[in-house]
């Protein structure tokens, strides 16, 4: 039988009730109909799965007792940031959902050379809250109790300047790239893969990534879309050198 997994963004104490969010508690409630005395389980991004009870359900509402704790190791050794040119409308969100279910330990959405997508300070975030929600549900679903961060979107060049000087391995997917997956050494089981958005990365995006240490990477011999180059690139890694 399926647990009910929920997310909650707060501290989490054995023998302690708490309030699940709106969202939750109108699934919980309206939709598997649950009652006081059913189980499911909470986490809260600290590695441990957390036993509950129902213990009331009112109408906007649903109260939870946290009865035991129990840690889950199972997040990959390889850690991976995904750092994906911002792409269109419902793209980015399966694109956080998949690679959230992949295993990645970061997600920096990026406005590169070519980026279609604009987004005034309000919108971004506004996609920012959503996209880690998007985040948070995968992690629901498939079992892992680390929510990845979601940065704020940002410029590509700002990011670079901004990365730490150290052994981290650092590719770009690129159709001219030369290195495949099976070539890649990570230092310290740590990597950055950056992904352009619909158009691919442009010159200048290439130059900069140049500079500032990335490999080309390349898949194969077919131009994949945004919403499945990067997907298969992590799947290929963590196949390669995470726990596939």
């Amino acid at each position: 039988m399926r647990t009910t997994r929920i997310h909650l963004d707060q501290p989490l104490s054995l023998s302690t009730e708490v309030a699940l969010p709106s969202q939750a508690a109108e699934h919980v409630a309206r939709v598997l109909r649950m009652n006081p005395g059913d189980a499911l389980t909470v986490f809260n991004g600290d590695g441990y799965d957390y036993a509950a009870t129902v213990v009331a359900v009112g109408k906007r509402d649903v109260m939870v007792r946290v009865e035991s704790r129990e840690l889950v190791a199972n997040e990959s050794p390889l850690h991976l940031t995904l750092a994906q040119g911002v792409a269109r409308g419902e793209k980015m969100d399966l694109i956080v959902q998949k690679a959230t279910e992949l295993g990645v330990a970061r997600i920096v959405p990026l406005f590169t050379e070519r980026s279609e997508v604009k987004l005034d300070p309000s919108r971004a975030e506004k996609r920012l809250l959503h996209w880690r929600a998007v985040a948070a549900s995968a992690c629901e679903q498939s079992g892992r109790v680390r929510v990845p961060e979601v940065t704020p979107a940002q410029p590509l060049q700002t990011w670079l300047e901004n990365l730490a000087d150290d052994d981290t391995q650092r590719l770009a997917l690129l159709p001219e790239g030369t290195m495949r997956t099976r070539e890649v050494r990570f230092g310290a089981s740590r990597g950055l893969l950056v992904v352009g958005p619909e158009g691919g990365l442009g010159d200048r995006d290439v130059a900069a990534l140049r500079e500032t240490g990335f490999q080309g990477l390349r898949l194969g011999p077919r131009i994949l879309r945004t919403e499945t180059a990067g997907l298969a690139a992590l799947a290929a890694l963590q196949a390669l050198h995470g726990d596939f």
